[in-house]
């Protein structure tokens, strides 16, 4: 009986577990290797902020044994000792990252449309960190046979 009652309101398009209007949201979860150390820039504000990337591999390995590796641009806008841990993370360190993501359009110095995905940190955590000179040397987005990537 409840959930007769409830059917038409869902085809409606009310919401019927909220009263505040409908937001657009878009995160992402990332599970990649640190291209190189964290650096901090500031922004045109004056505001300082993180700026990174991750390398992911994913797909088959190709002819070379190698699979297709996804860069994905990072900013964070974290201060105390979060921006302190991220600044300090070495090259080829394994990063779980949450994300808000959004695509942005604009004109390129040729004047071409482009678009690009930006992603801005919420959270992130280090899951490993390169044990040697050797480790650090790999390619940035090599990643353990876990099979973890962009969702």
């Amino acid at each position: 009986m409840f959930a007769a009652r409830s059917l038409p309101r869902a085809l409606n398009g009310a919401r019927a577990f909220s009263t505040s209007p409908a937001h657009s949201l878009a995160r992402m979860q990332i599970i990649g290797r640190l291209a190189d150390q964290p650096e901090l820039t500031p922004t045109s504000t004056g505001r300082e902020m993180v700026r990174y990337a991750l390398g992911v591999k994913s797909g088959p390995k190709n002819d070379n044994g190698e699979r297709q590796t996804s860069w994905f641009r990072v900013a964070s806008f974290a201060e105390g000792p979060g921006r302190d841990v991220l600044l300090n993370l070495p090259k080829g360190t394994l990063l779980y990252l949450e994300a808000d993501a959004r695509m942005d359009t604009f004109q390129g110095q040729d004047g071409s449309t482009q678009t690009r995905l930006n992603l801005v940190q919420r959270n992130f955590e280090a899951l490993s960190r390169p044990q040697n000179r050797s480790d650090s040397d790999r390619s940035a987005a090599e990643e353990p046979s876990s099979g973890l990537g962009a969702s």
